[in-house]
């Protein structure tokens, strides 16, 4: 019931997935650079990956909390490390892409986005790991009941998630003048890079600091 829902906490919850959200990362340069490319269809297709991702590890943080699973921080190091080096081999081929495009019609067929990168994007990507398991437990006290909140909270999460990657489609496919197109891919790939790559670093960094 509604008068059971603490409004406080719903409320906070809203306003850090908006801004994790909102904040430009490899989900949202992945997703540009496909409407970038003239692609809408393809960026829709990143963007249903990416929503699936986020239920795989919202399912993940739930098992956790319920005692299932466990994971220890290593353990995270190690998968943040591998998913910042995928978004960095992402962001390379793409850039590889665009190159050989250079000069020519920026192809809609071309390799960056699709659902499967945008799954593997989002799976990996370290600000989404440690939102979800680190800051969504903060918030299953939304209700009395663990199961109606964790509904509750994926839900918002999935419309809210759908609702900003498609206005970030939608302005691009309305703002960007199609001569700029290959240059925003390109500027969106190497911002794609760029966390990738300092992902990668802070990661590494975390190991080498757990082991000494």
């Amino acid at each position: 019931m509604m008068g059971s829902i603490n409004v406080v906490l719903l409320g906070t919850y809203i306003g850090v997935v908006l801004t994790l959200l909102v904040t430009p990362g490899p989900v949202v340069a992945l997703v540009c650079a496909a409407a970038a490319r003239g692609n809408h269809a393809r960026a829709f297709l990143t963007l249903a990956g990416t929503n699936l991702a986020s239920l795989a590890l919202i399912a993940l943080a739930g098992l956790t909390l319920a005692g299932v699973v466990t994971l220890s921080s290593r353990l995270l190091n190690l998968v943040g490390l591998a998913g910042s080096l995928f978004i960095a081999i992402t962001a390379v081929q793409a850039l590889h892409a665009l190159r050989r495009e250079k000069g020519k019609k920026i192809s809609q067929n071309g390799g960056q986005g699709g659902f499967v990168v945008g799954f593997m994007t989002a799976i990996a990507n370290p600000k989404d790991i440690l939102f979800f398991i680190a800051f969504f437990p903060q918030f299953t006290g939304i209700t009395g009941e663990f199961s109606a909140s964790i509904t509750l909270l994926t839900a918002i999460w999935v419309v809210l998630d759908f609702s900003v990657l498609t206005l970030y489609i939608l302005a691009v496919k309305r703002w960007l003048p199609t001569k700029q197109s290959g240059r925003f891919a390109t500027f969106s790939s190497l911002i794609l890079l760029l966390i990738g790559v300092s992902g990668a670093g802070y990661s590494l960094l975390l190991i080498v600091n757990s082991q000494a």
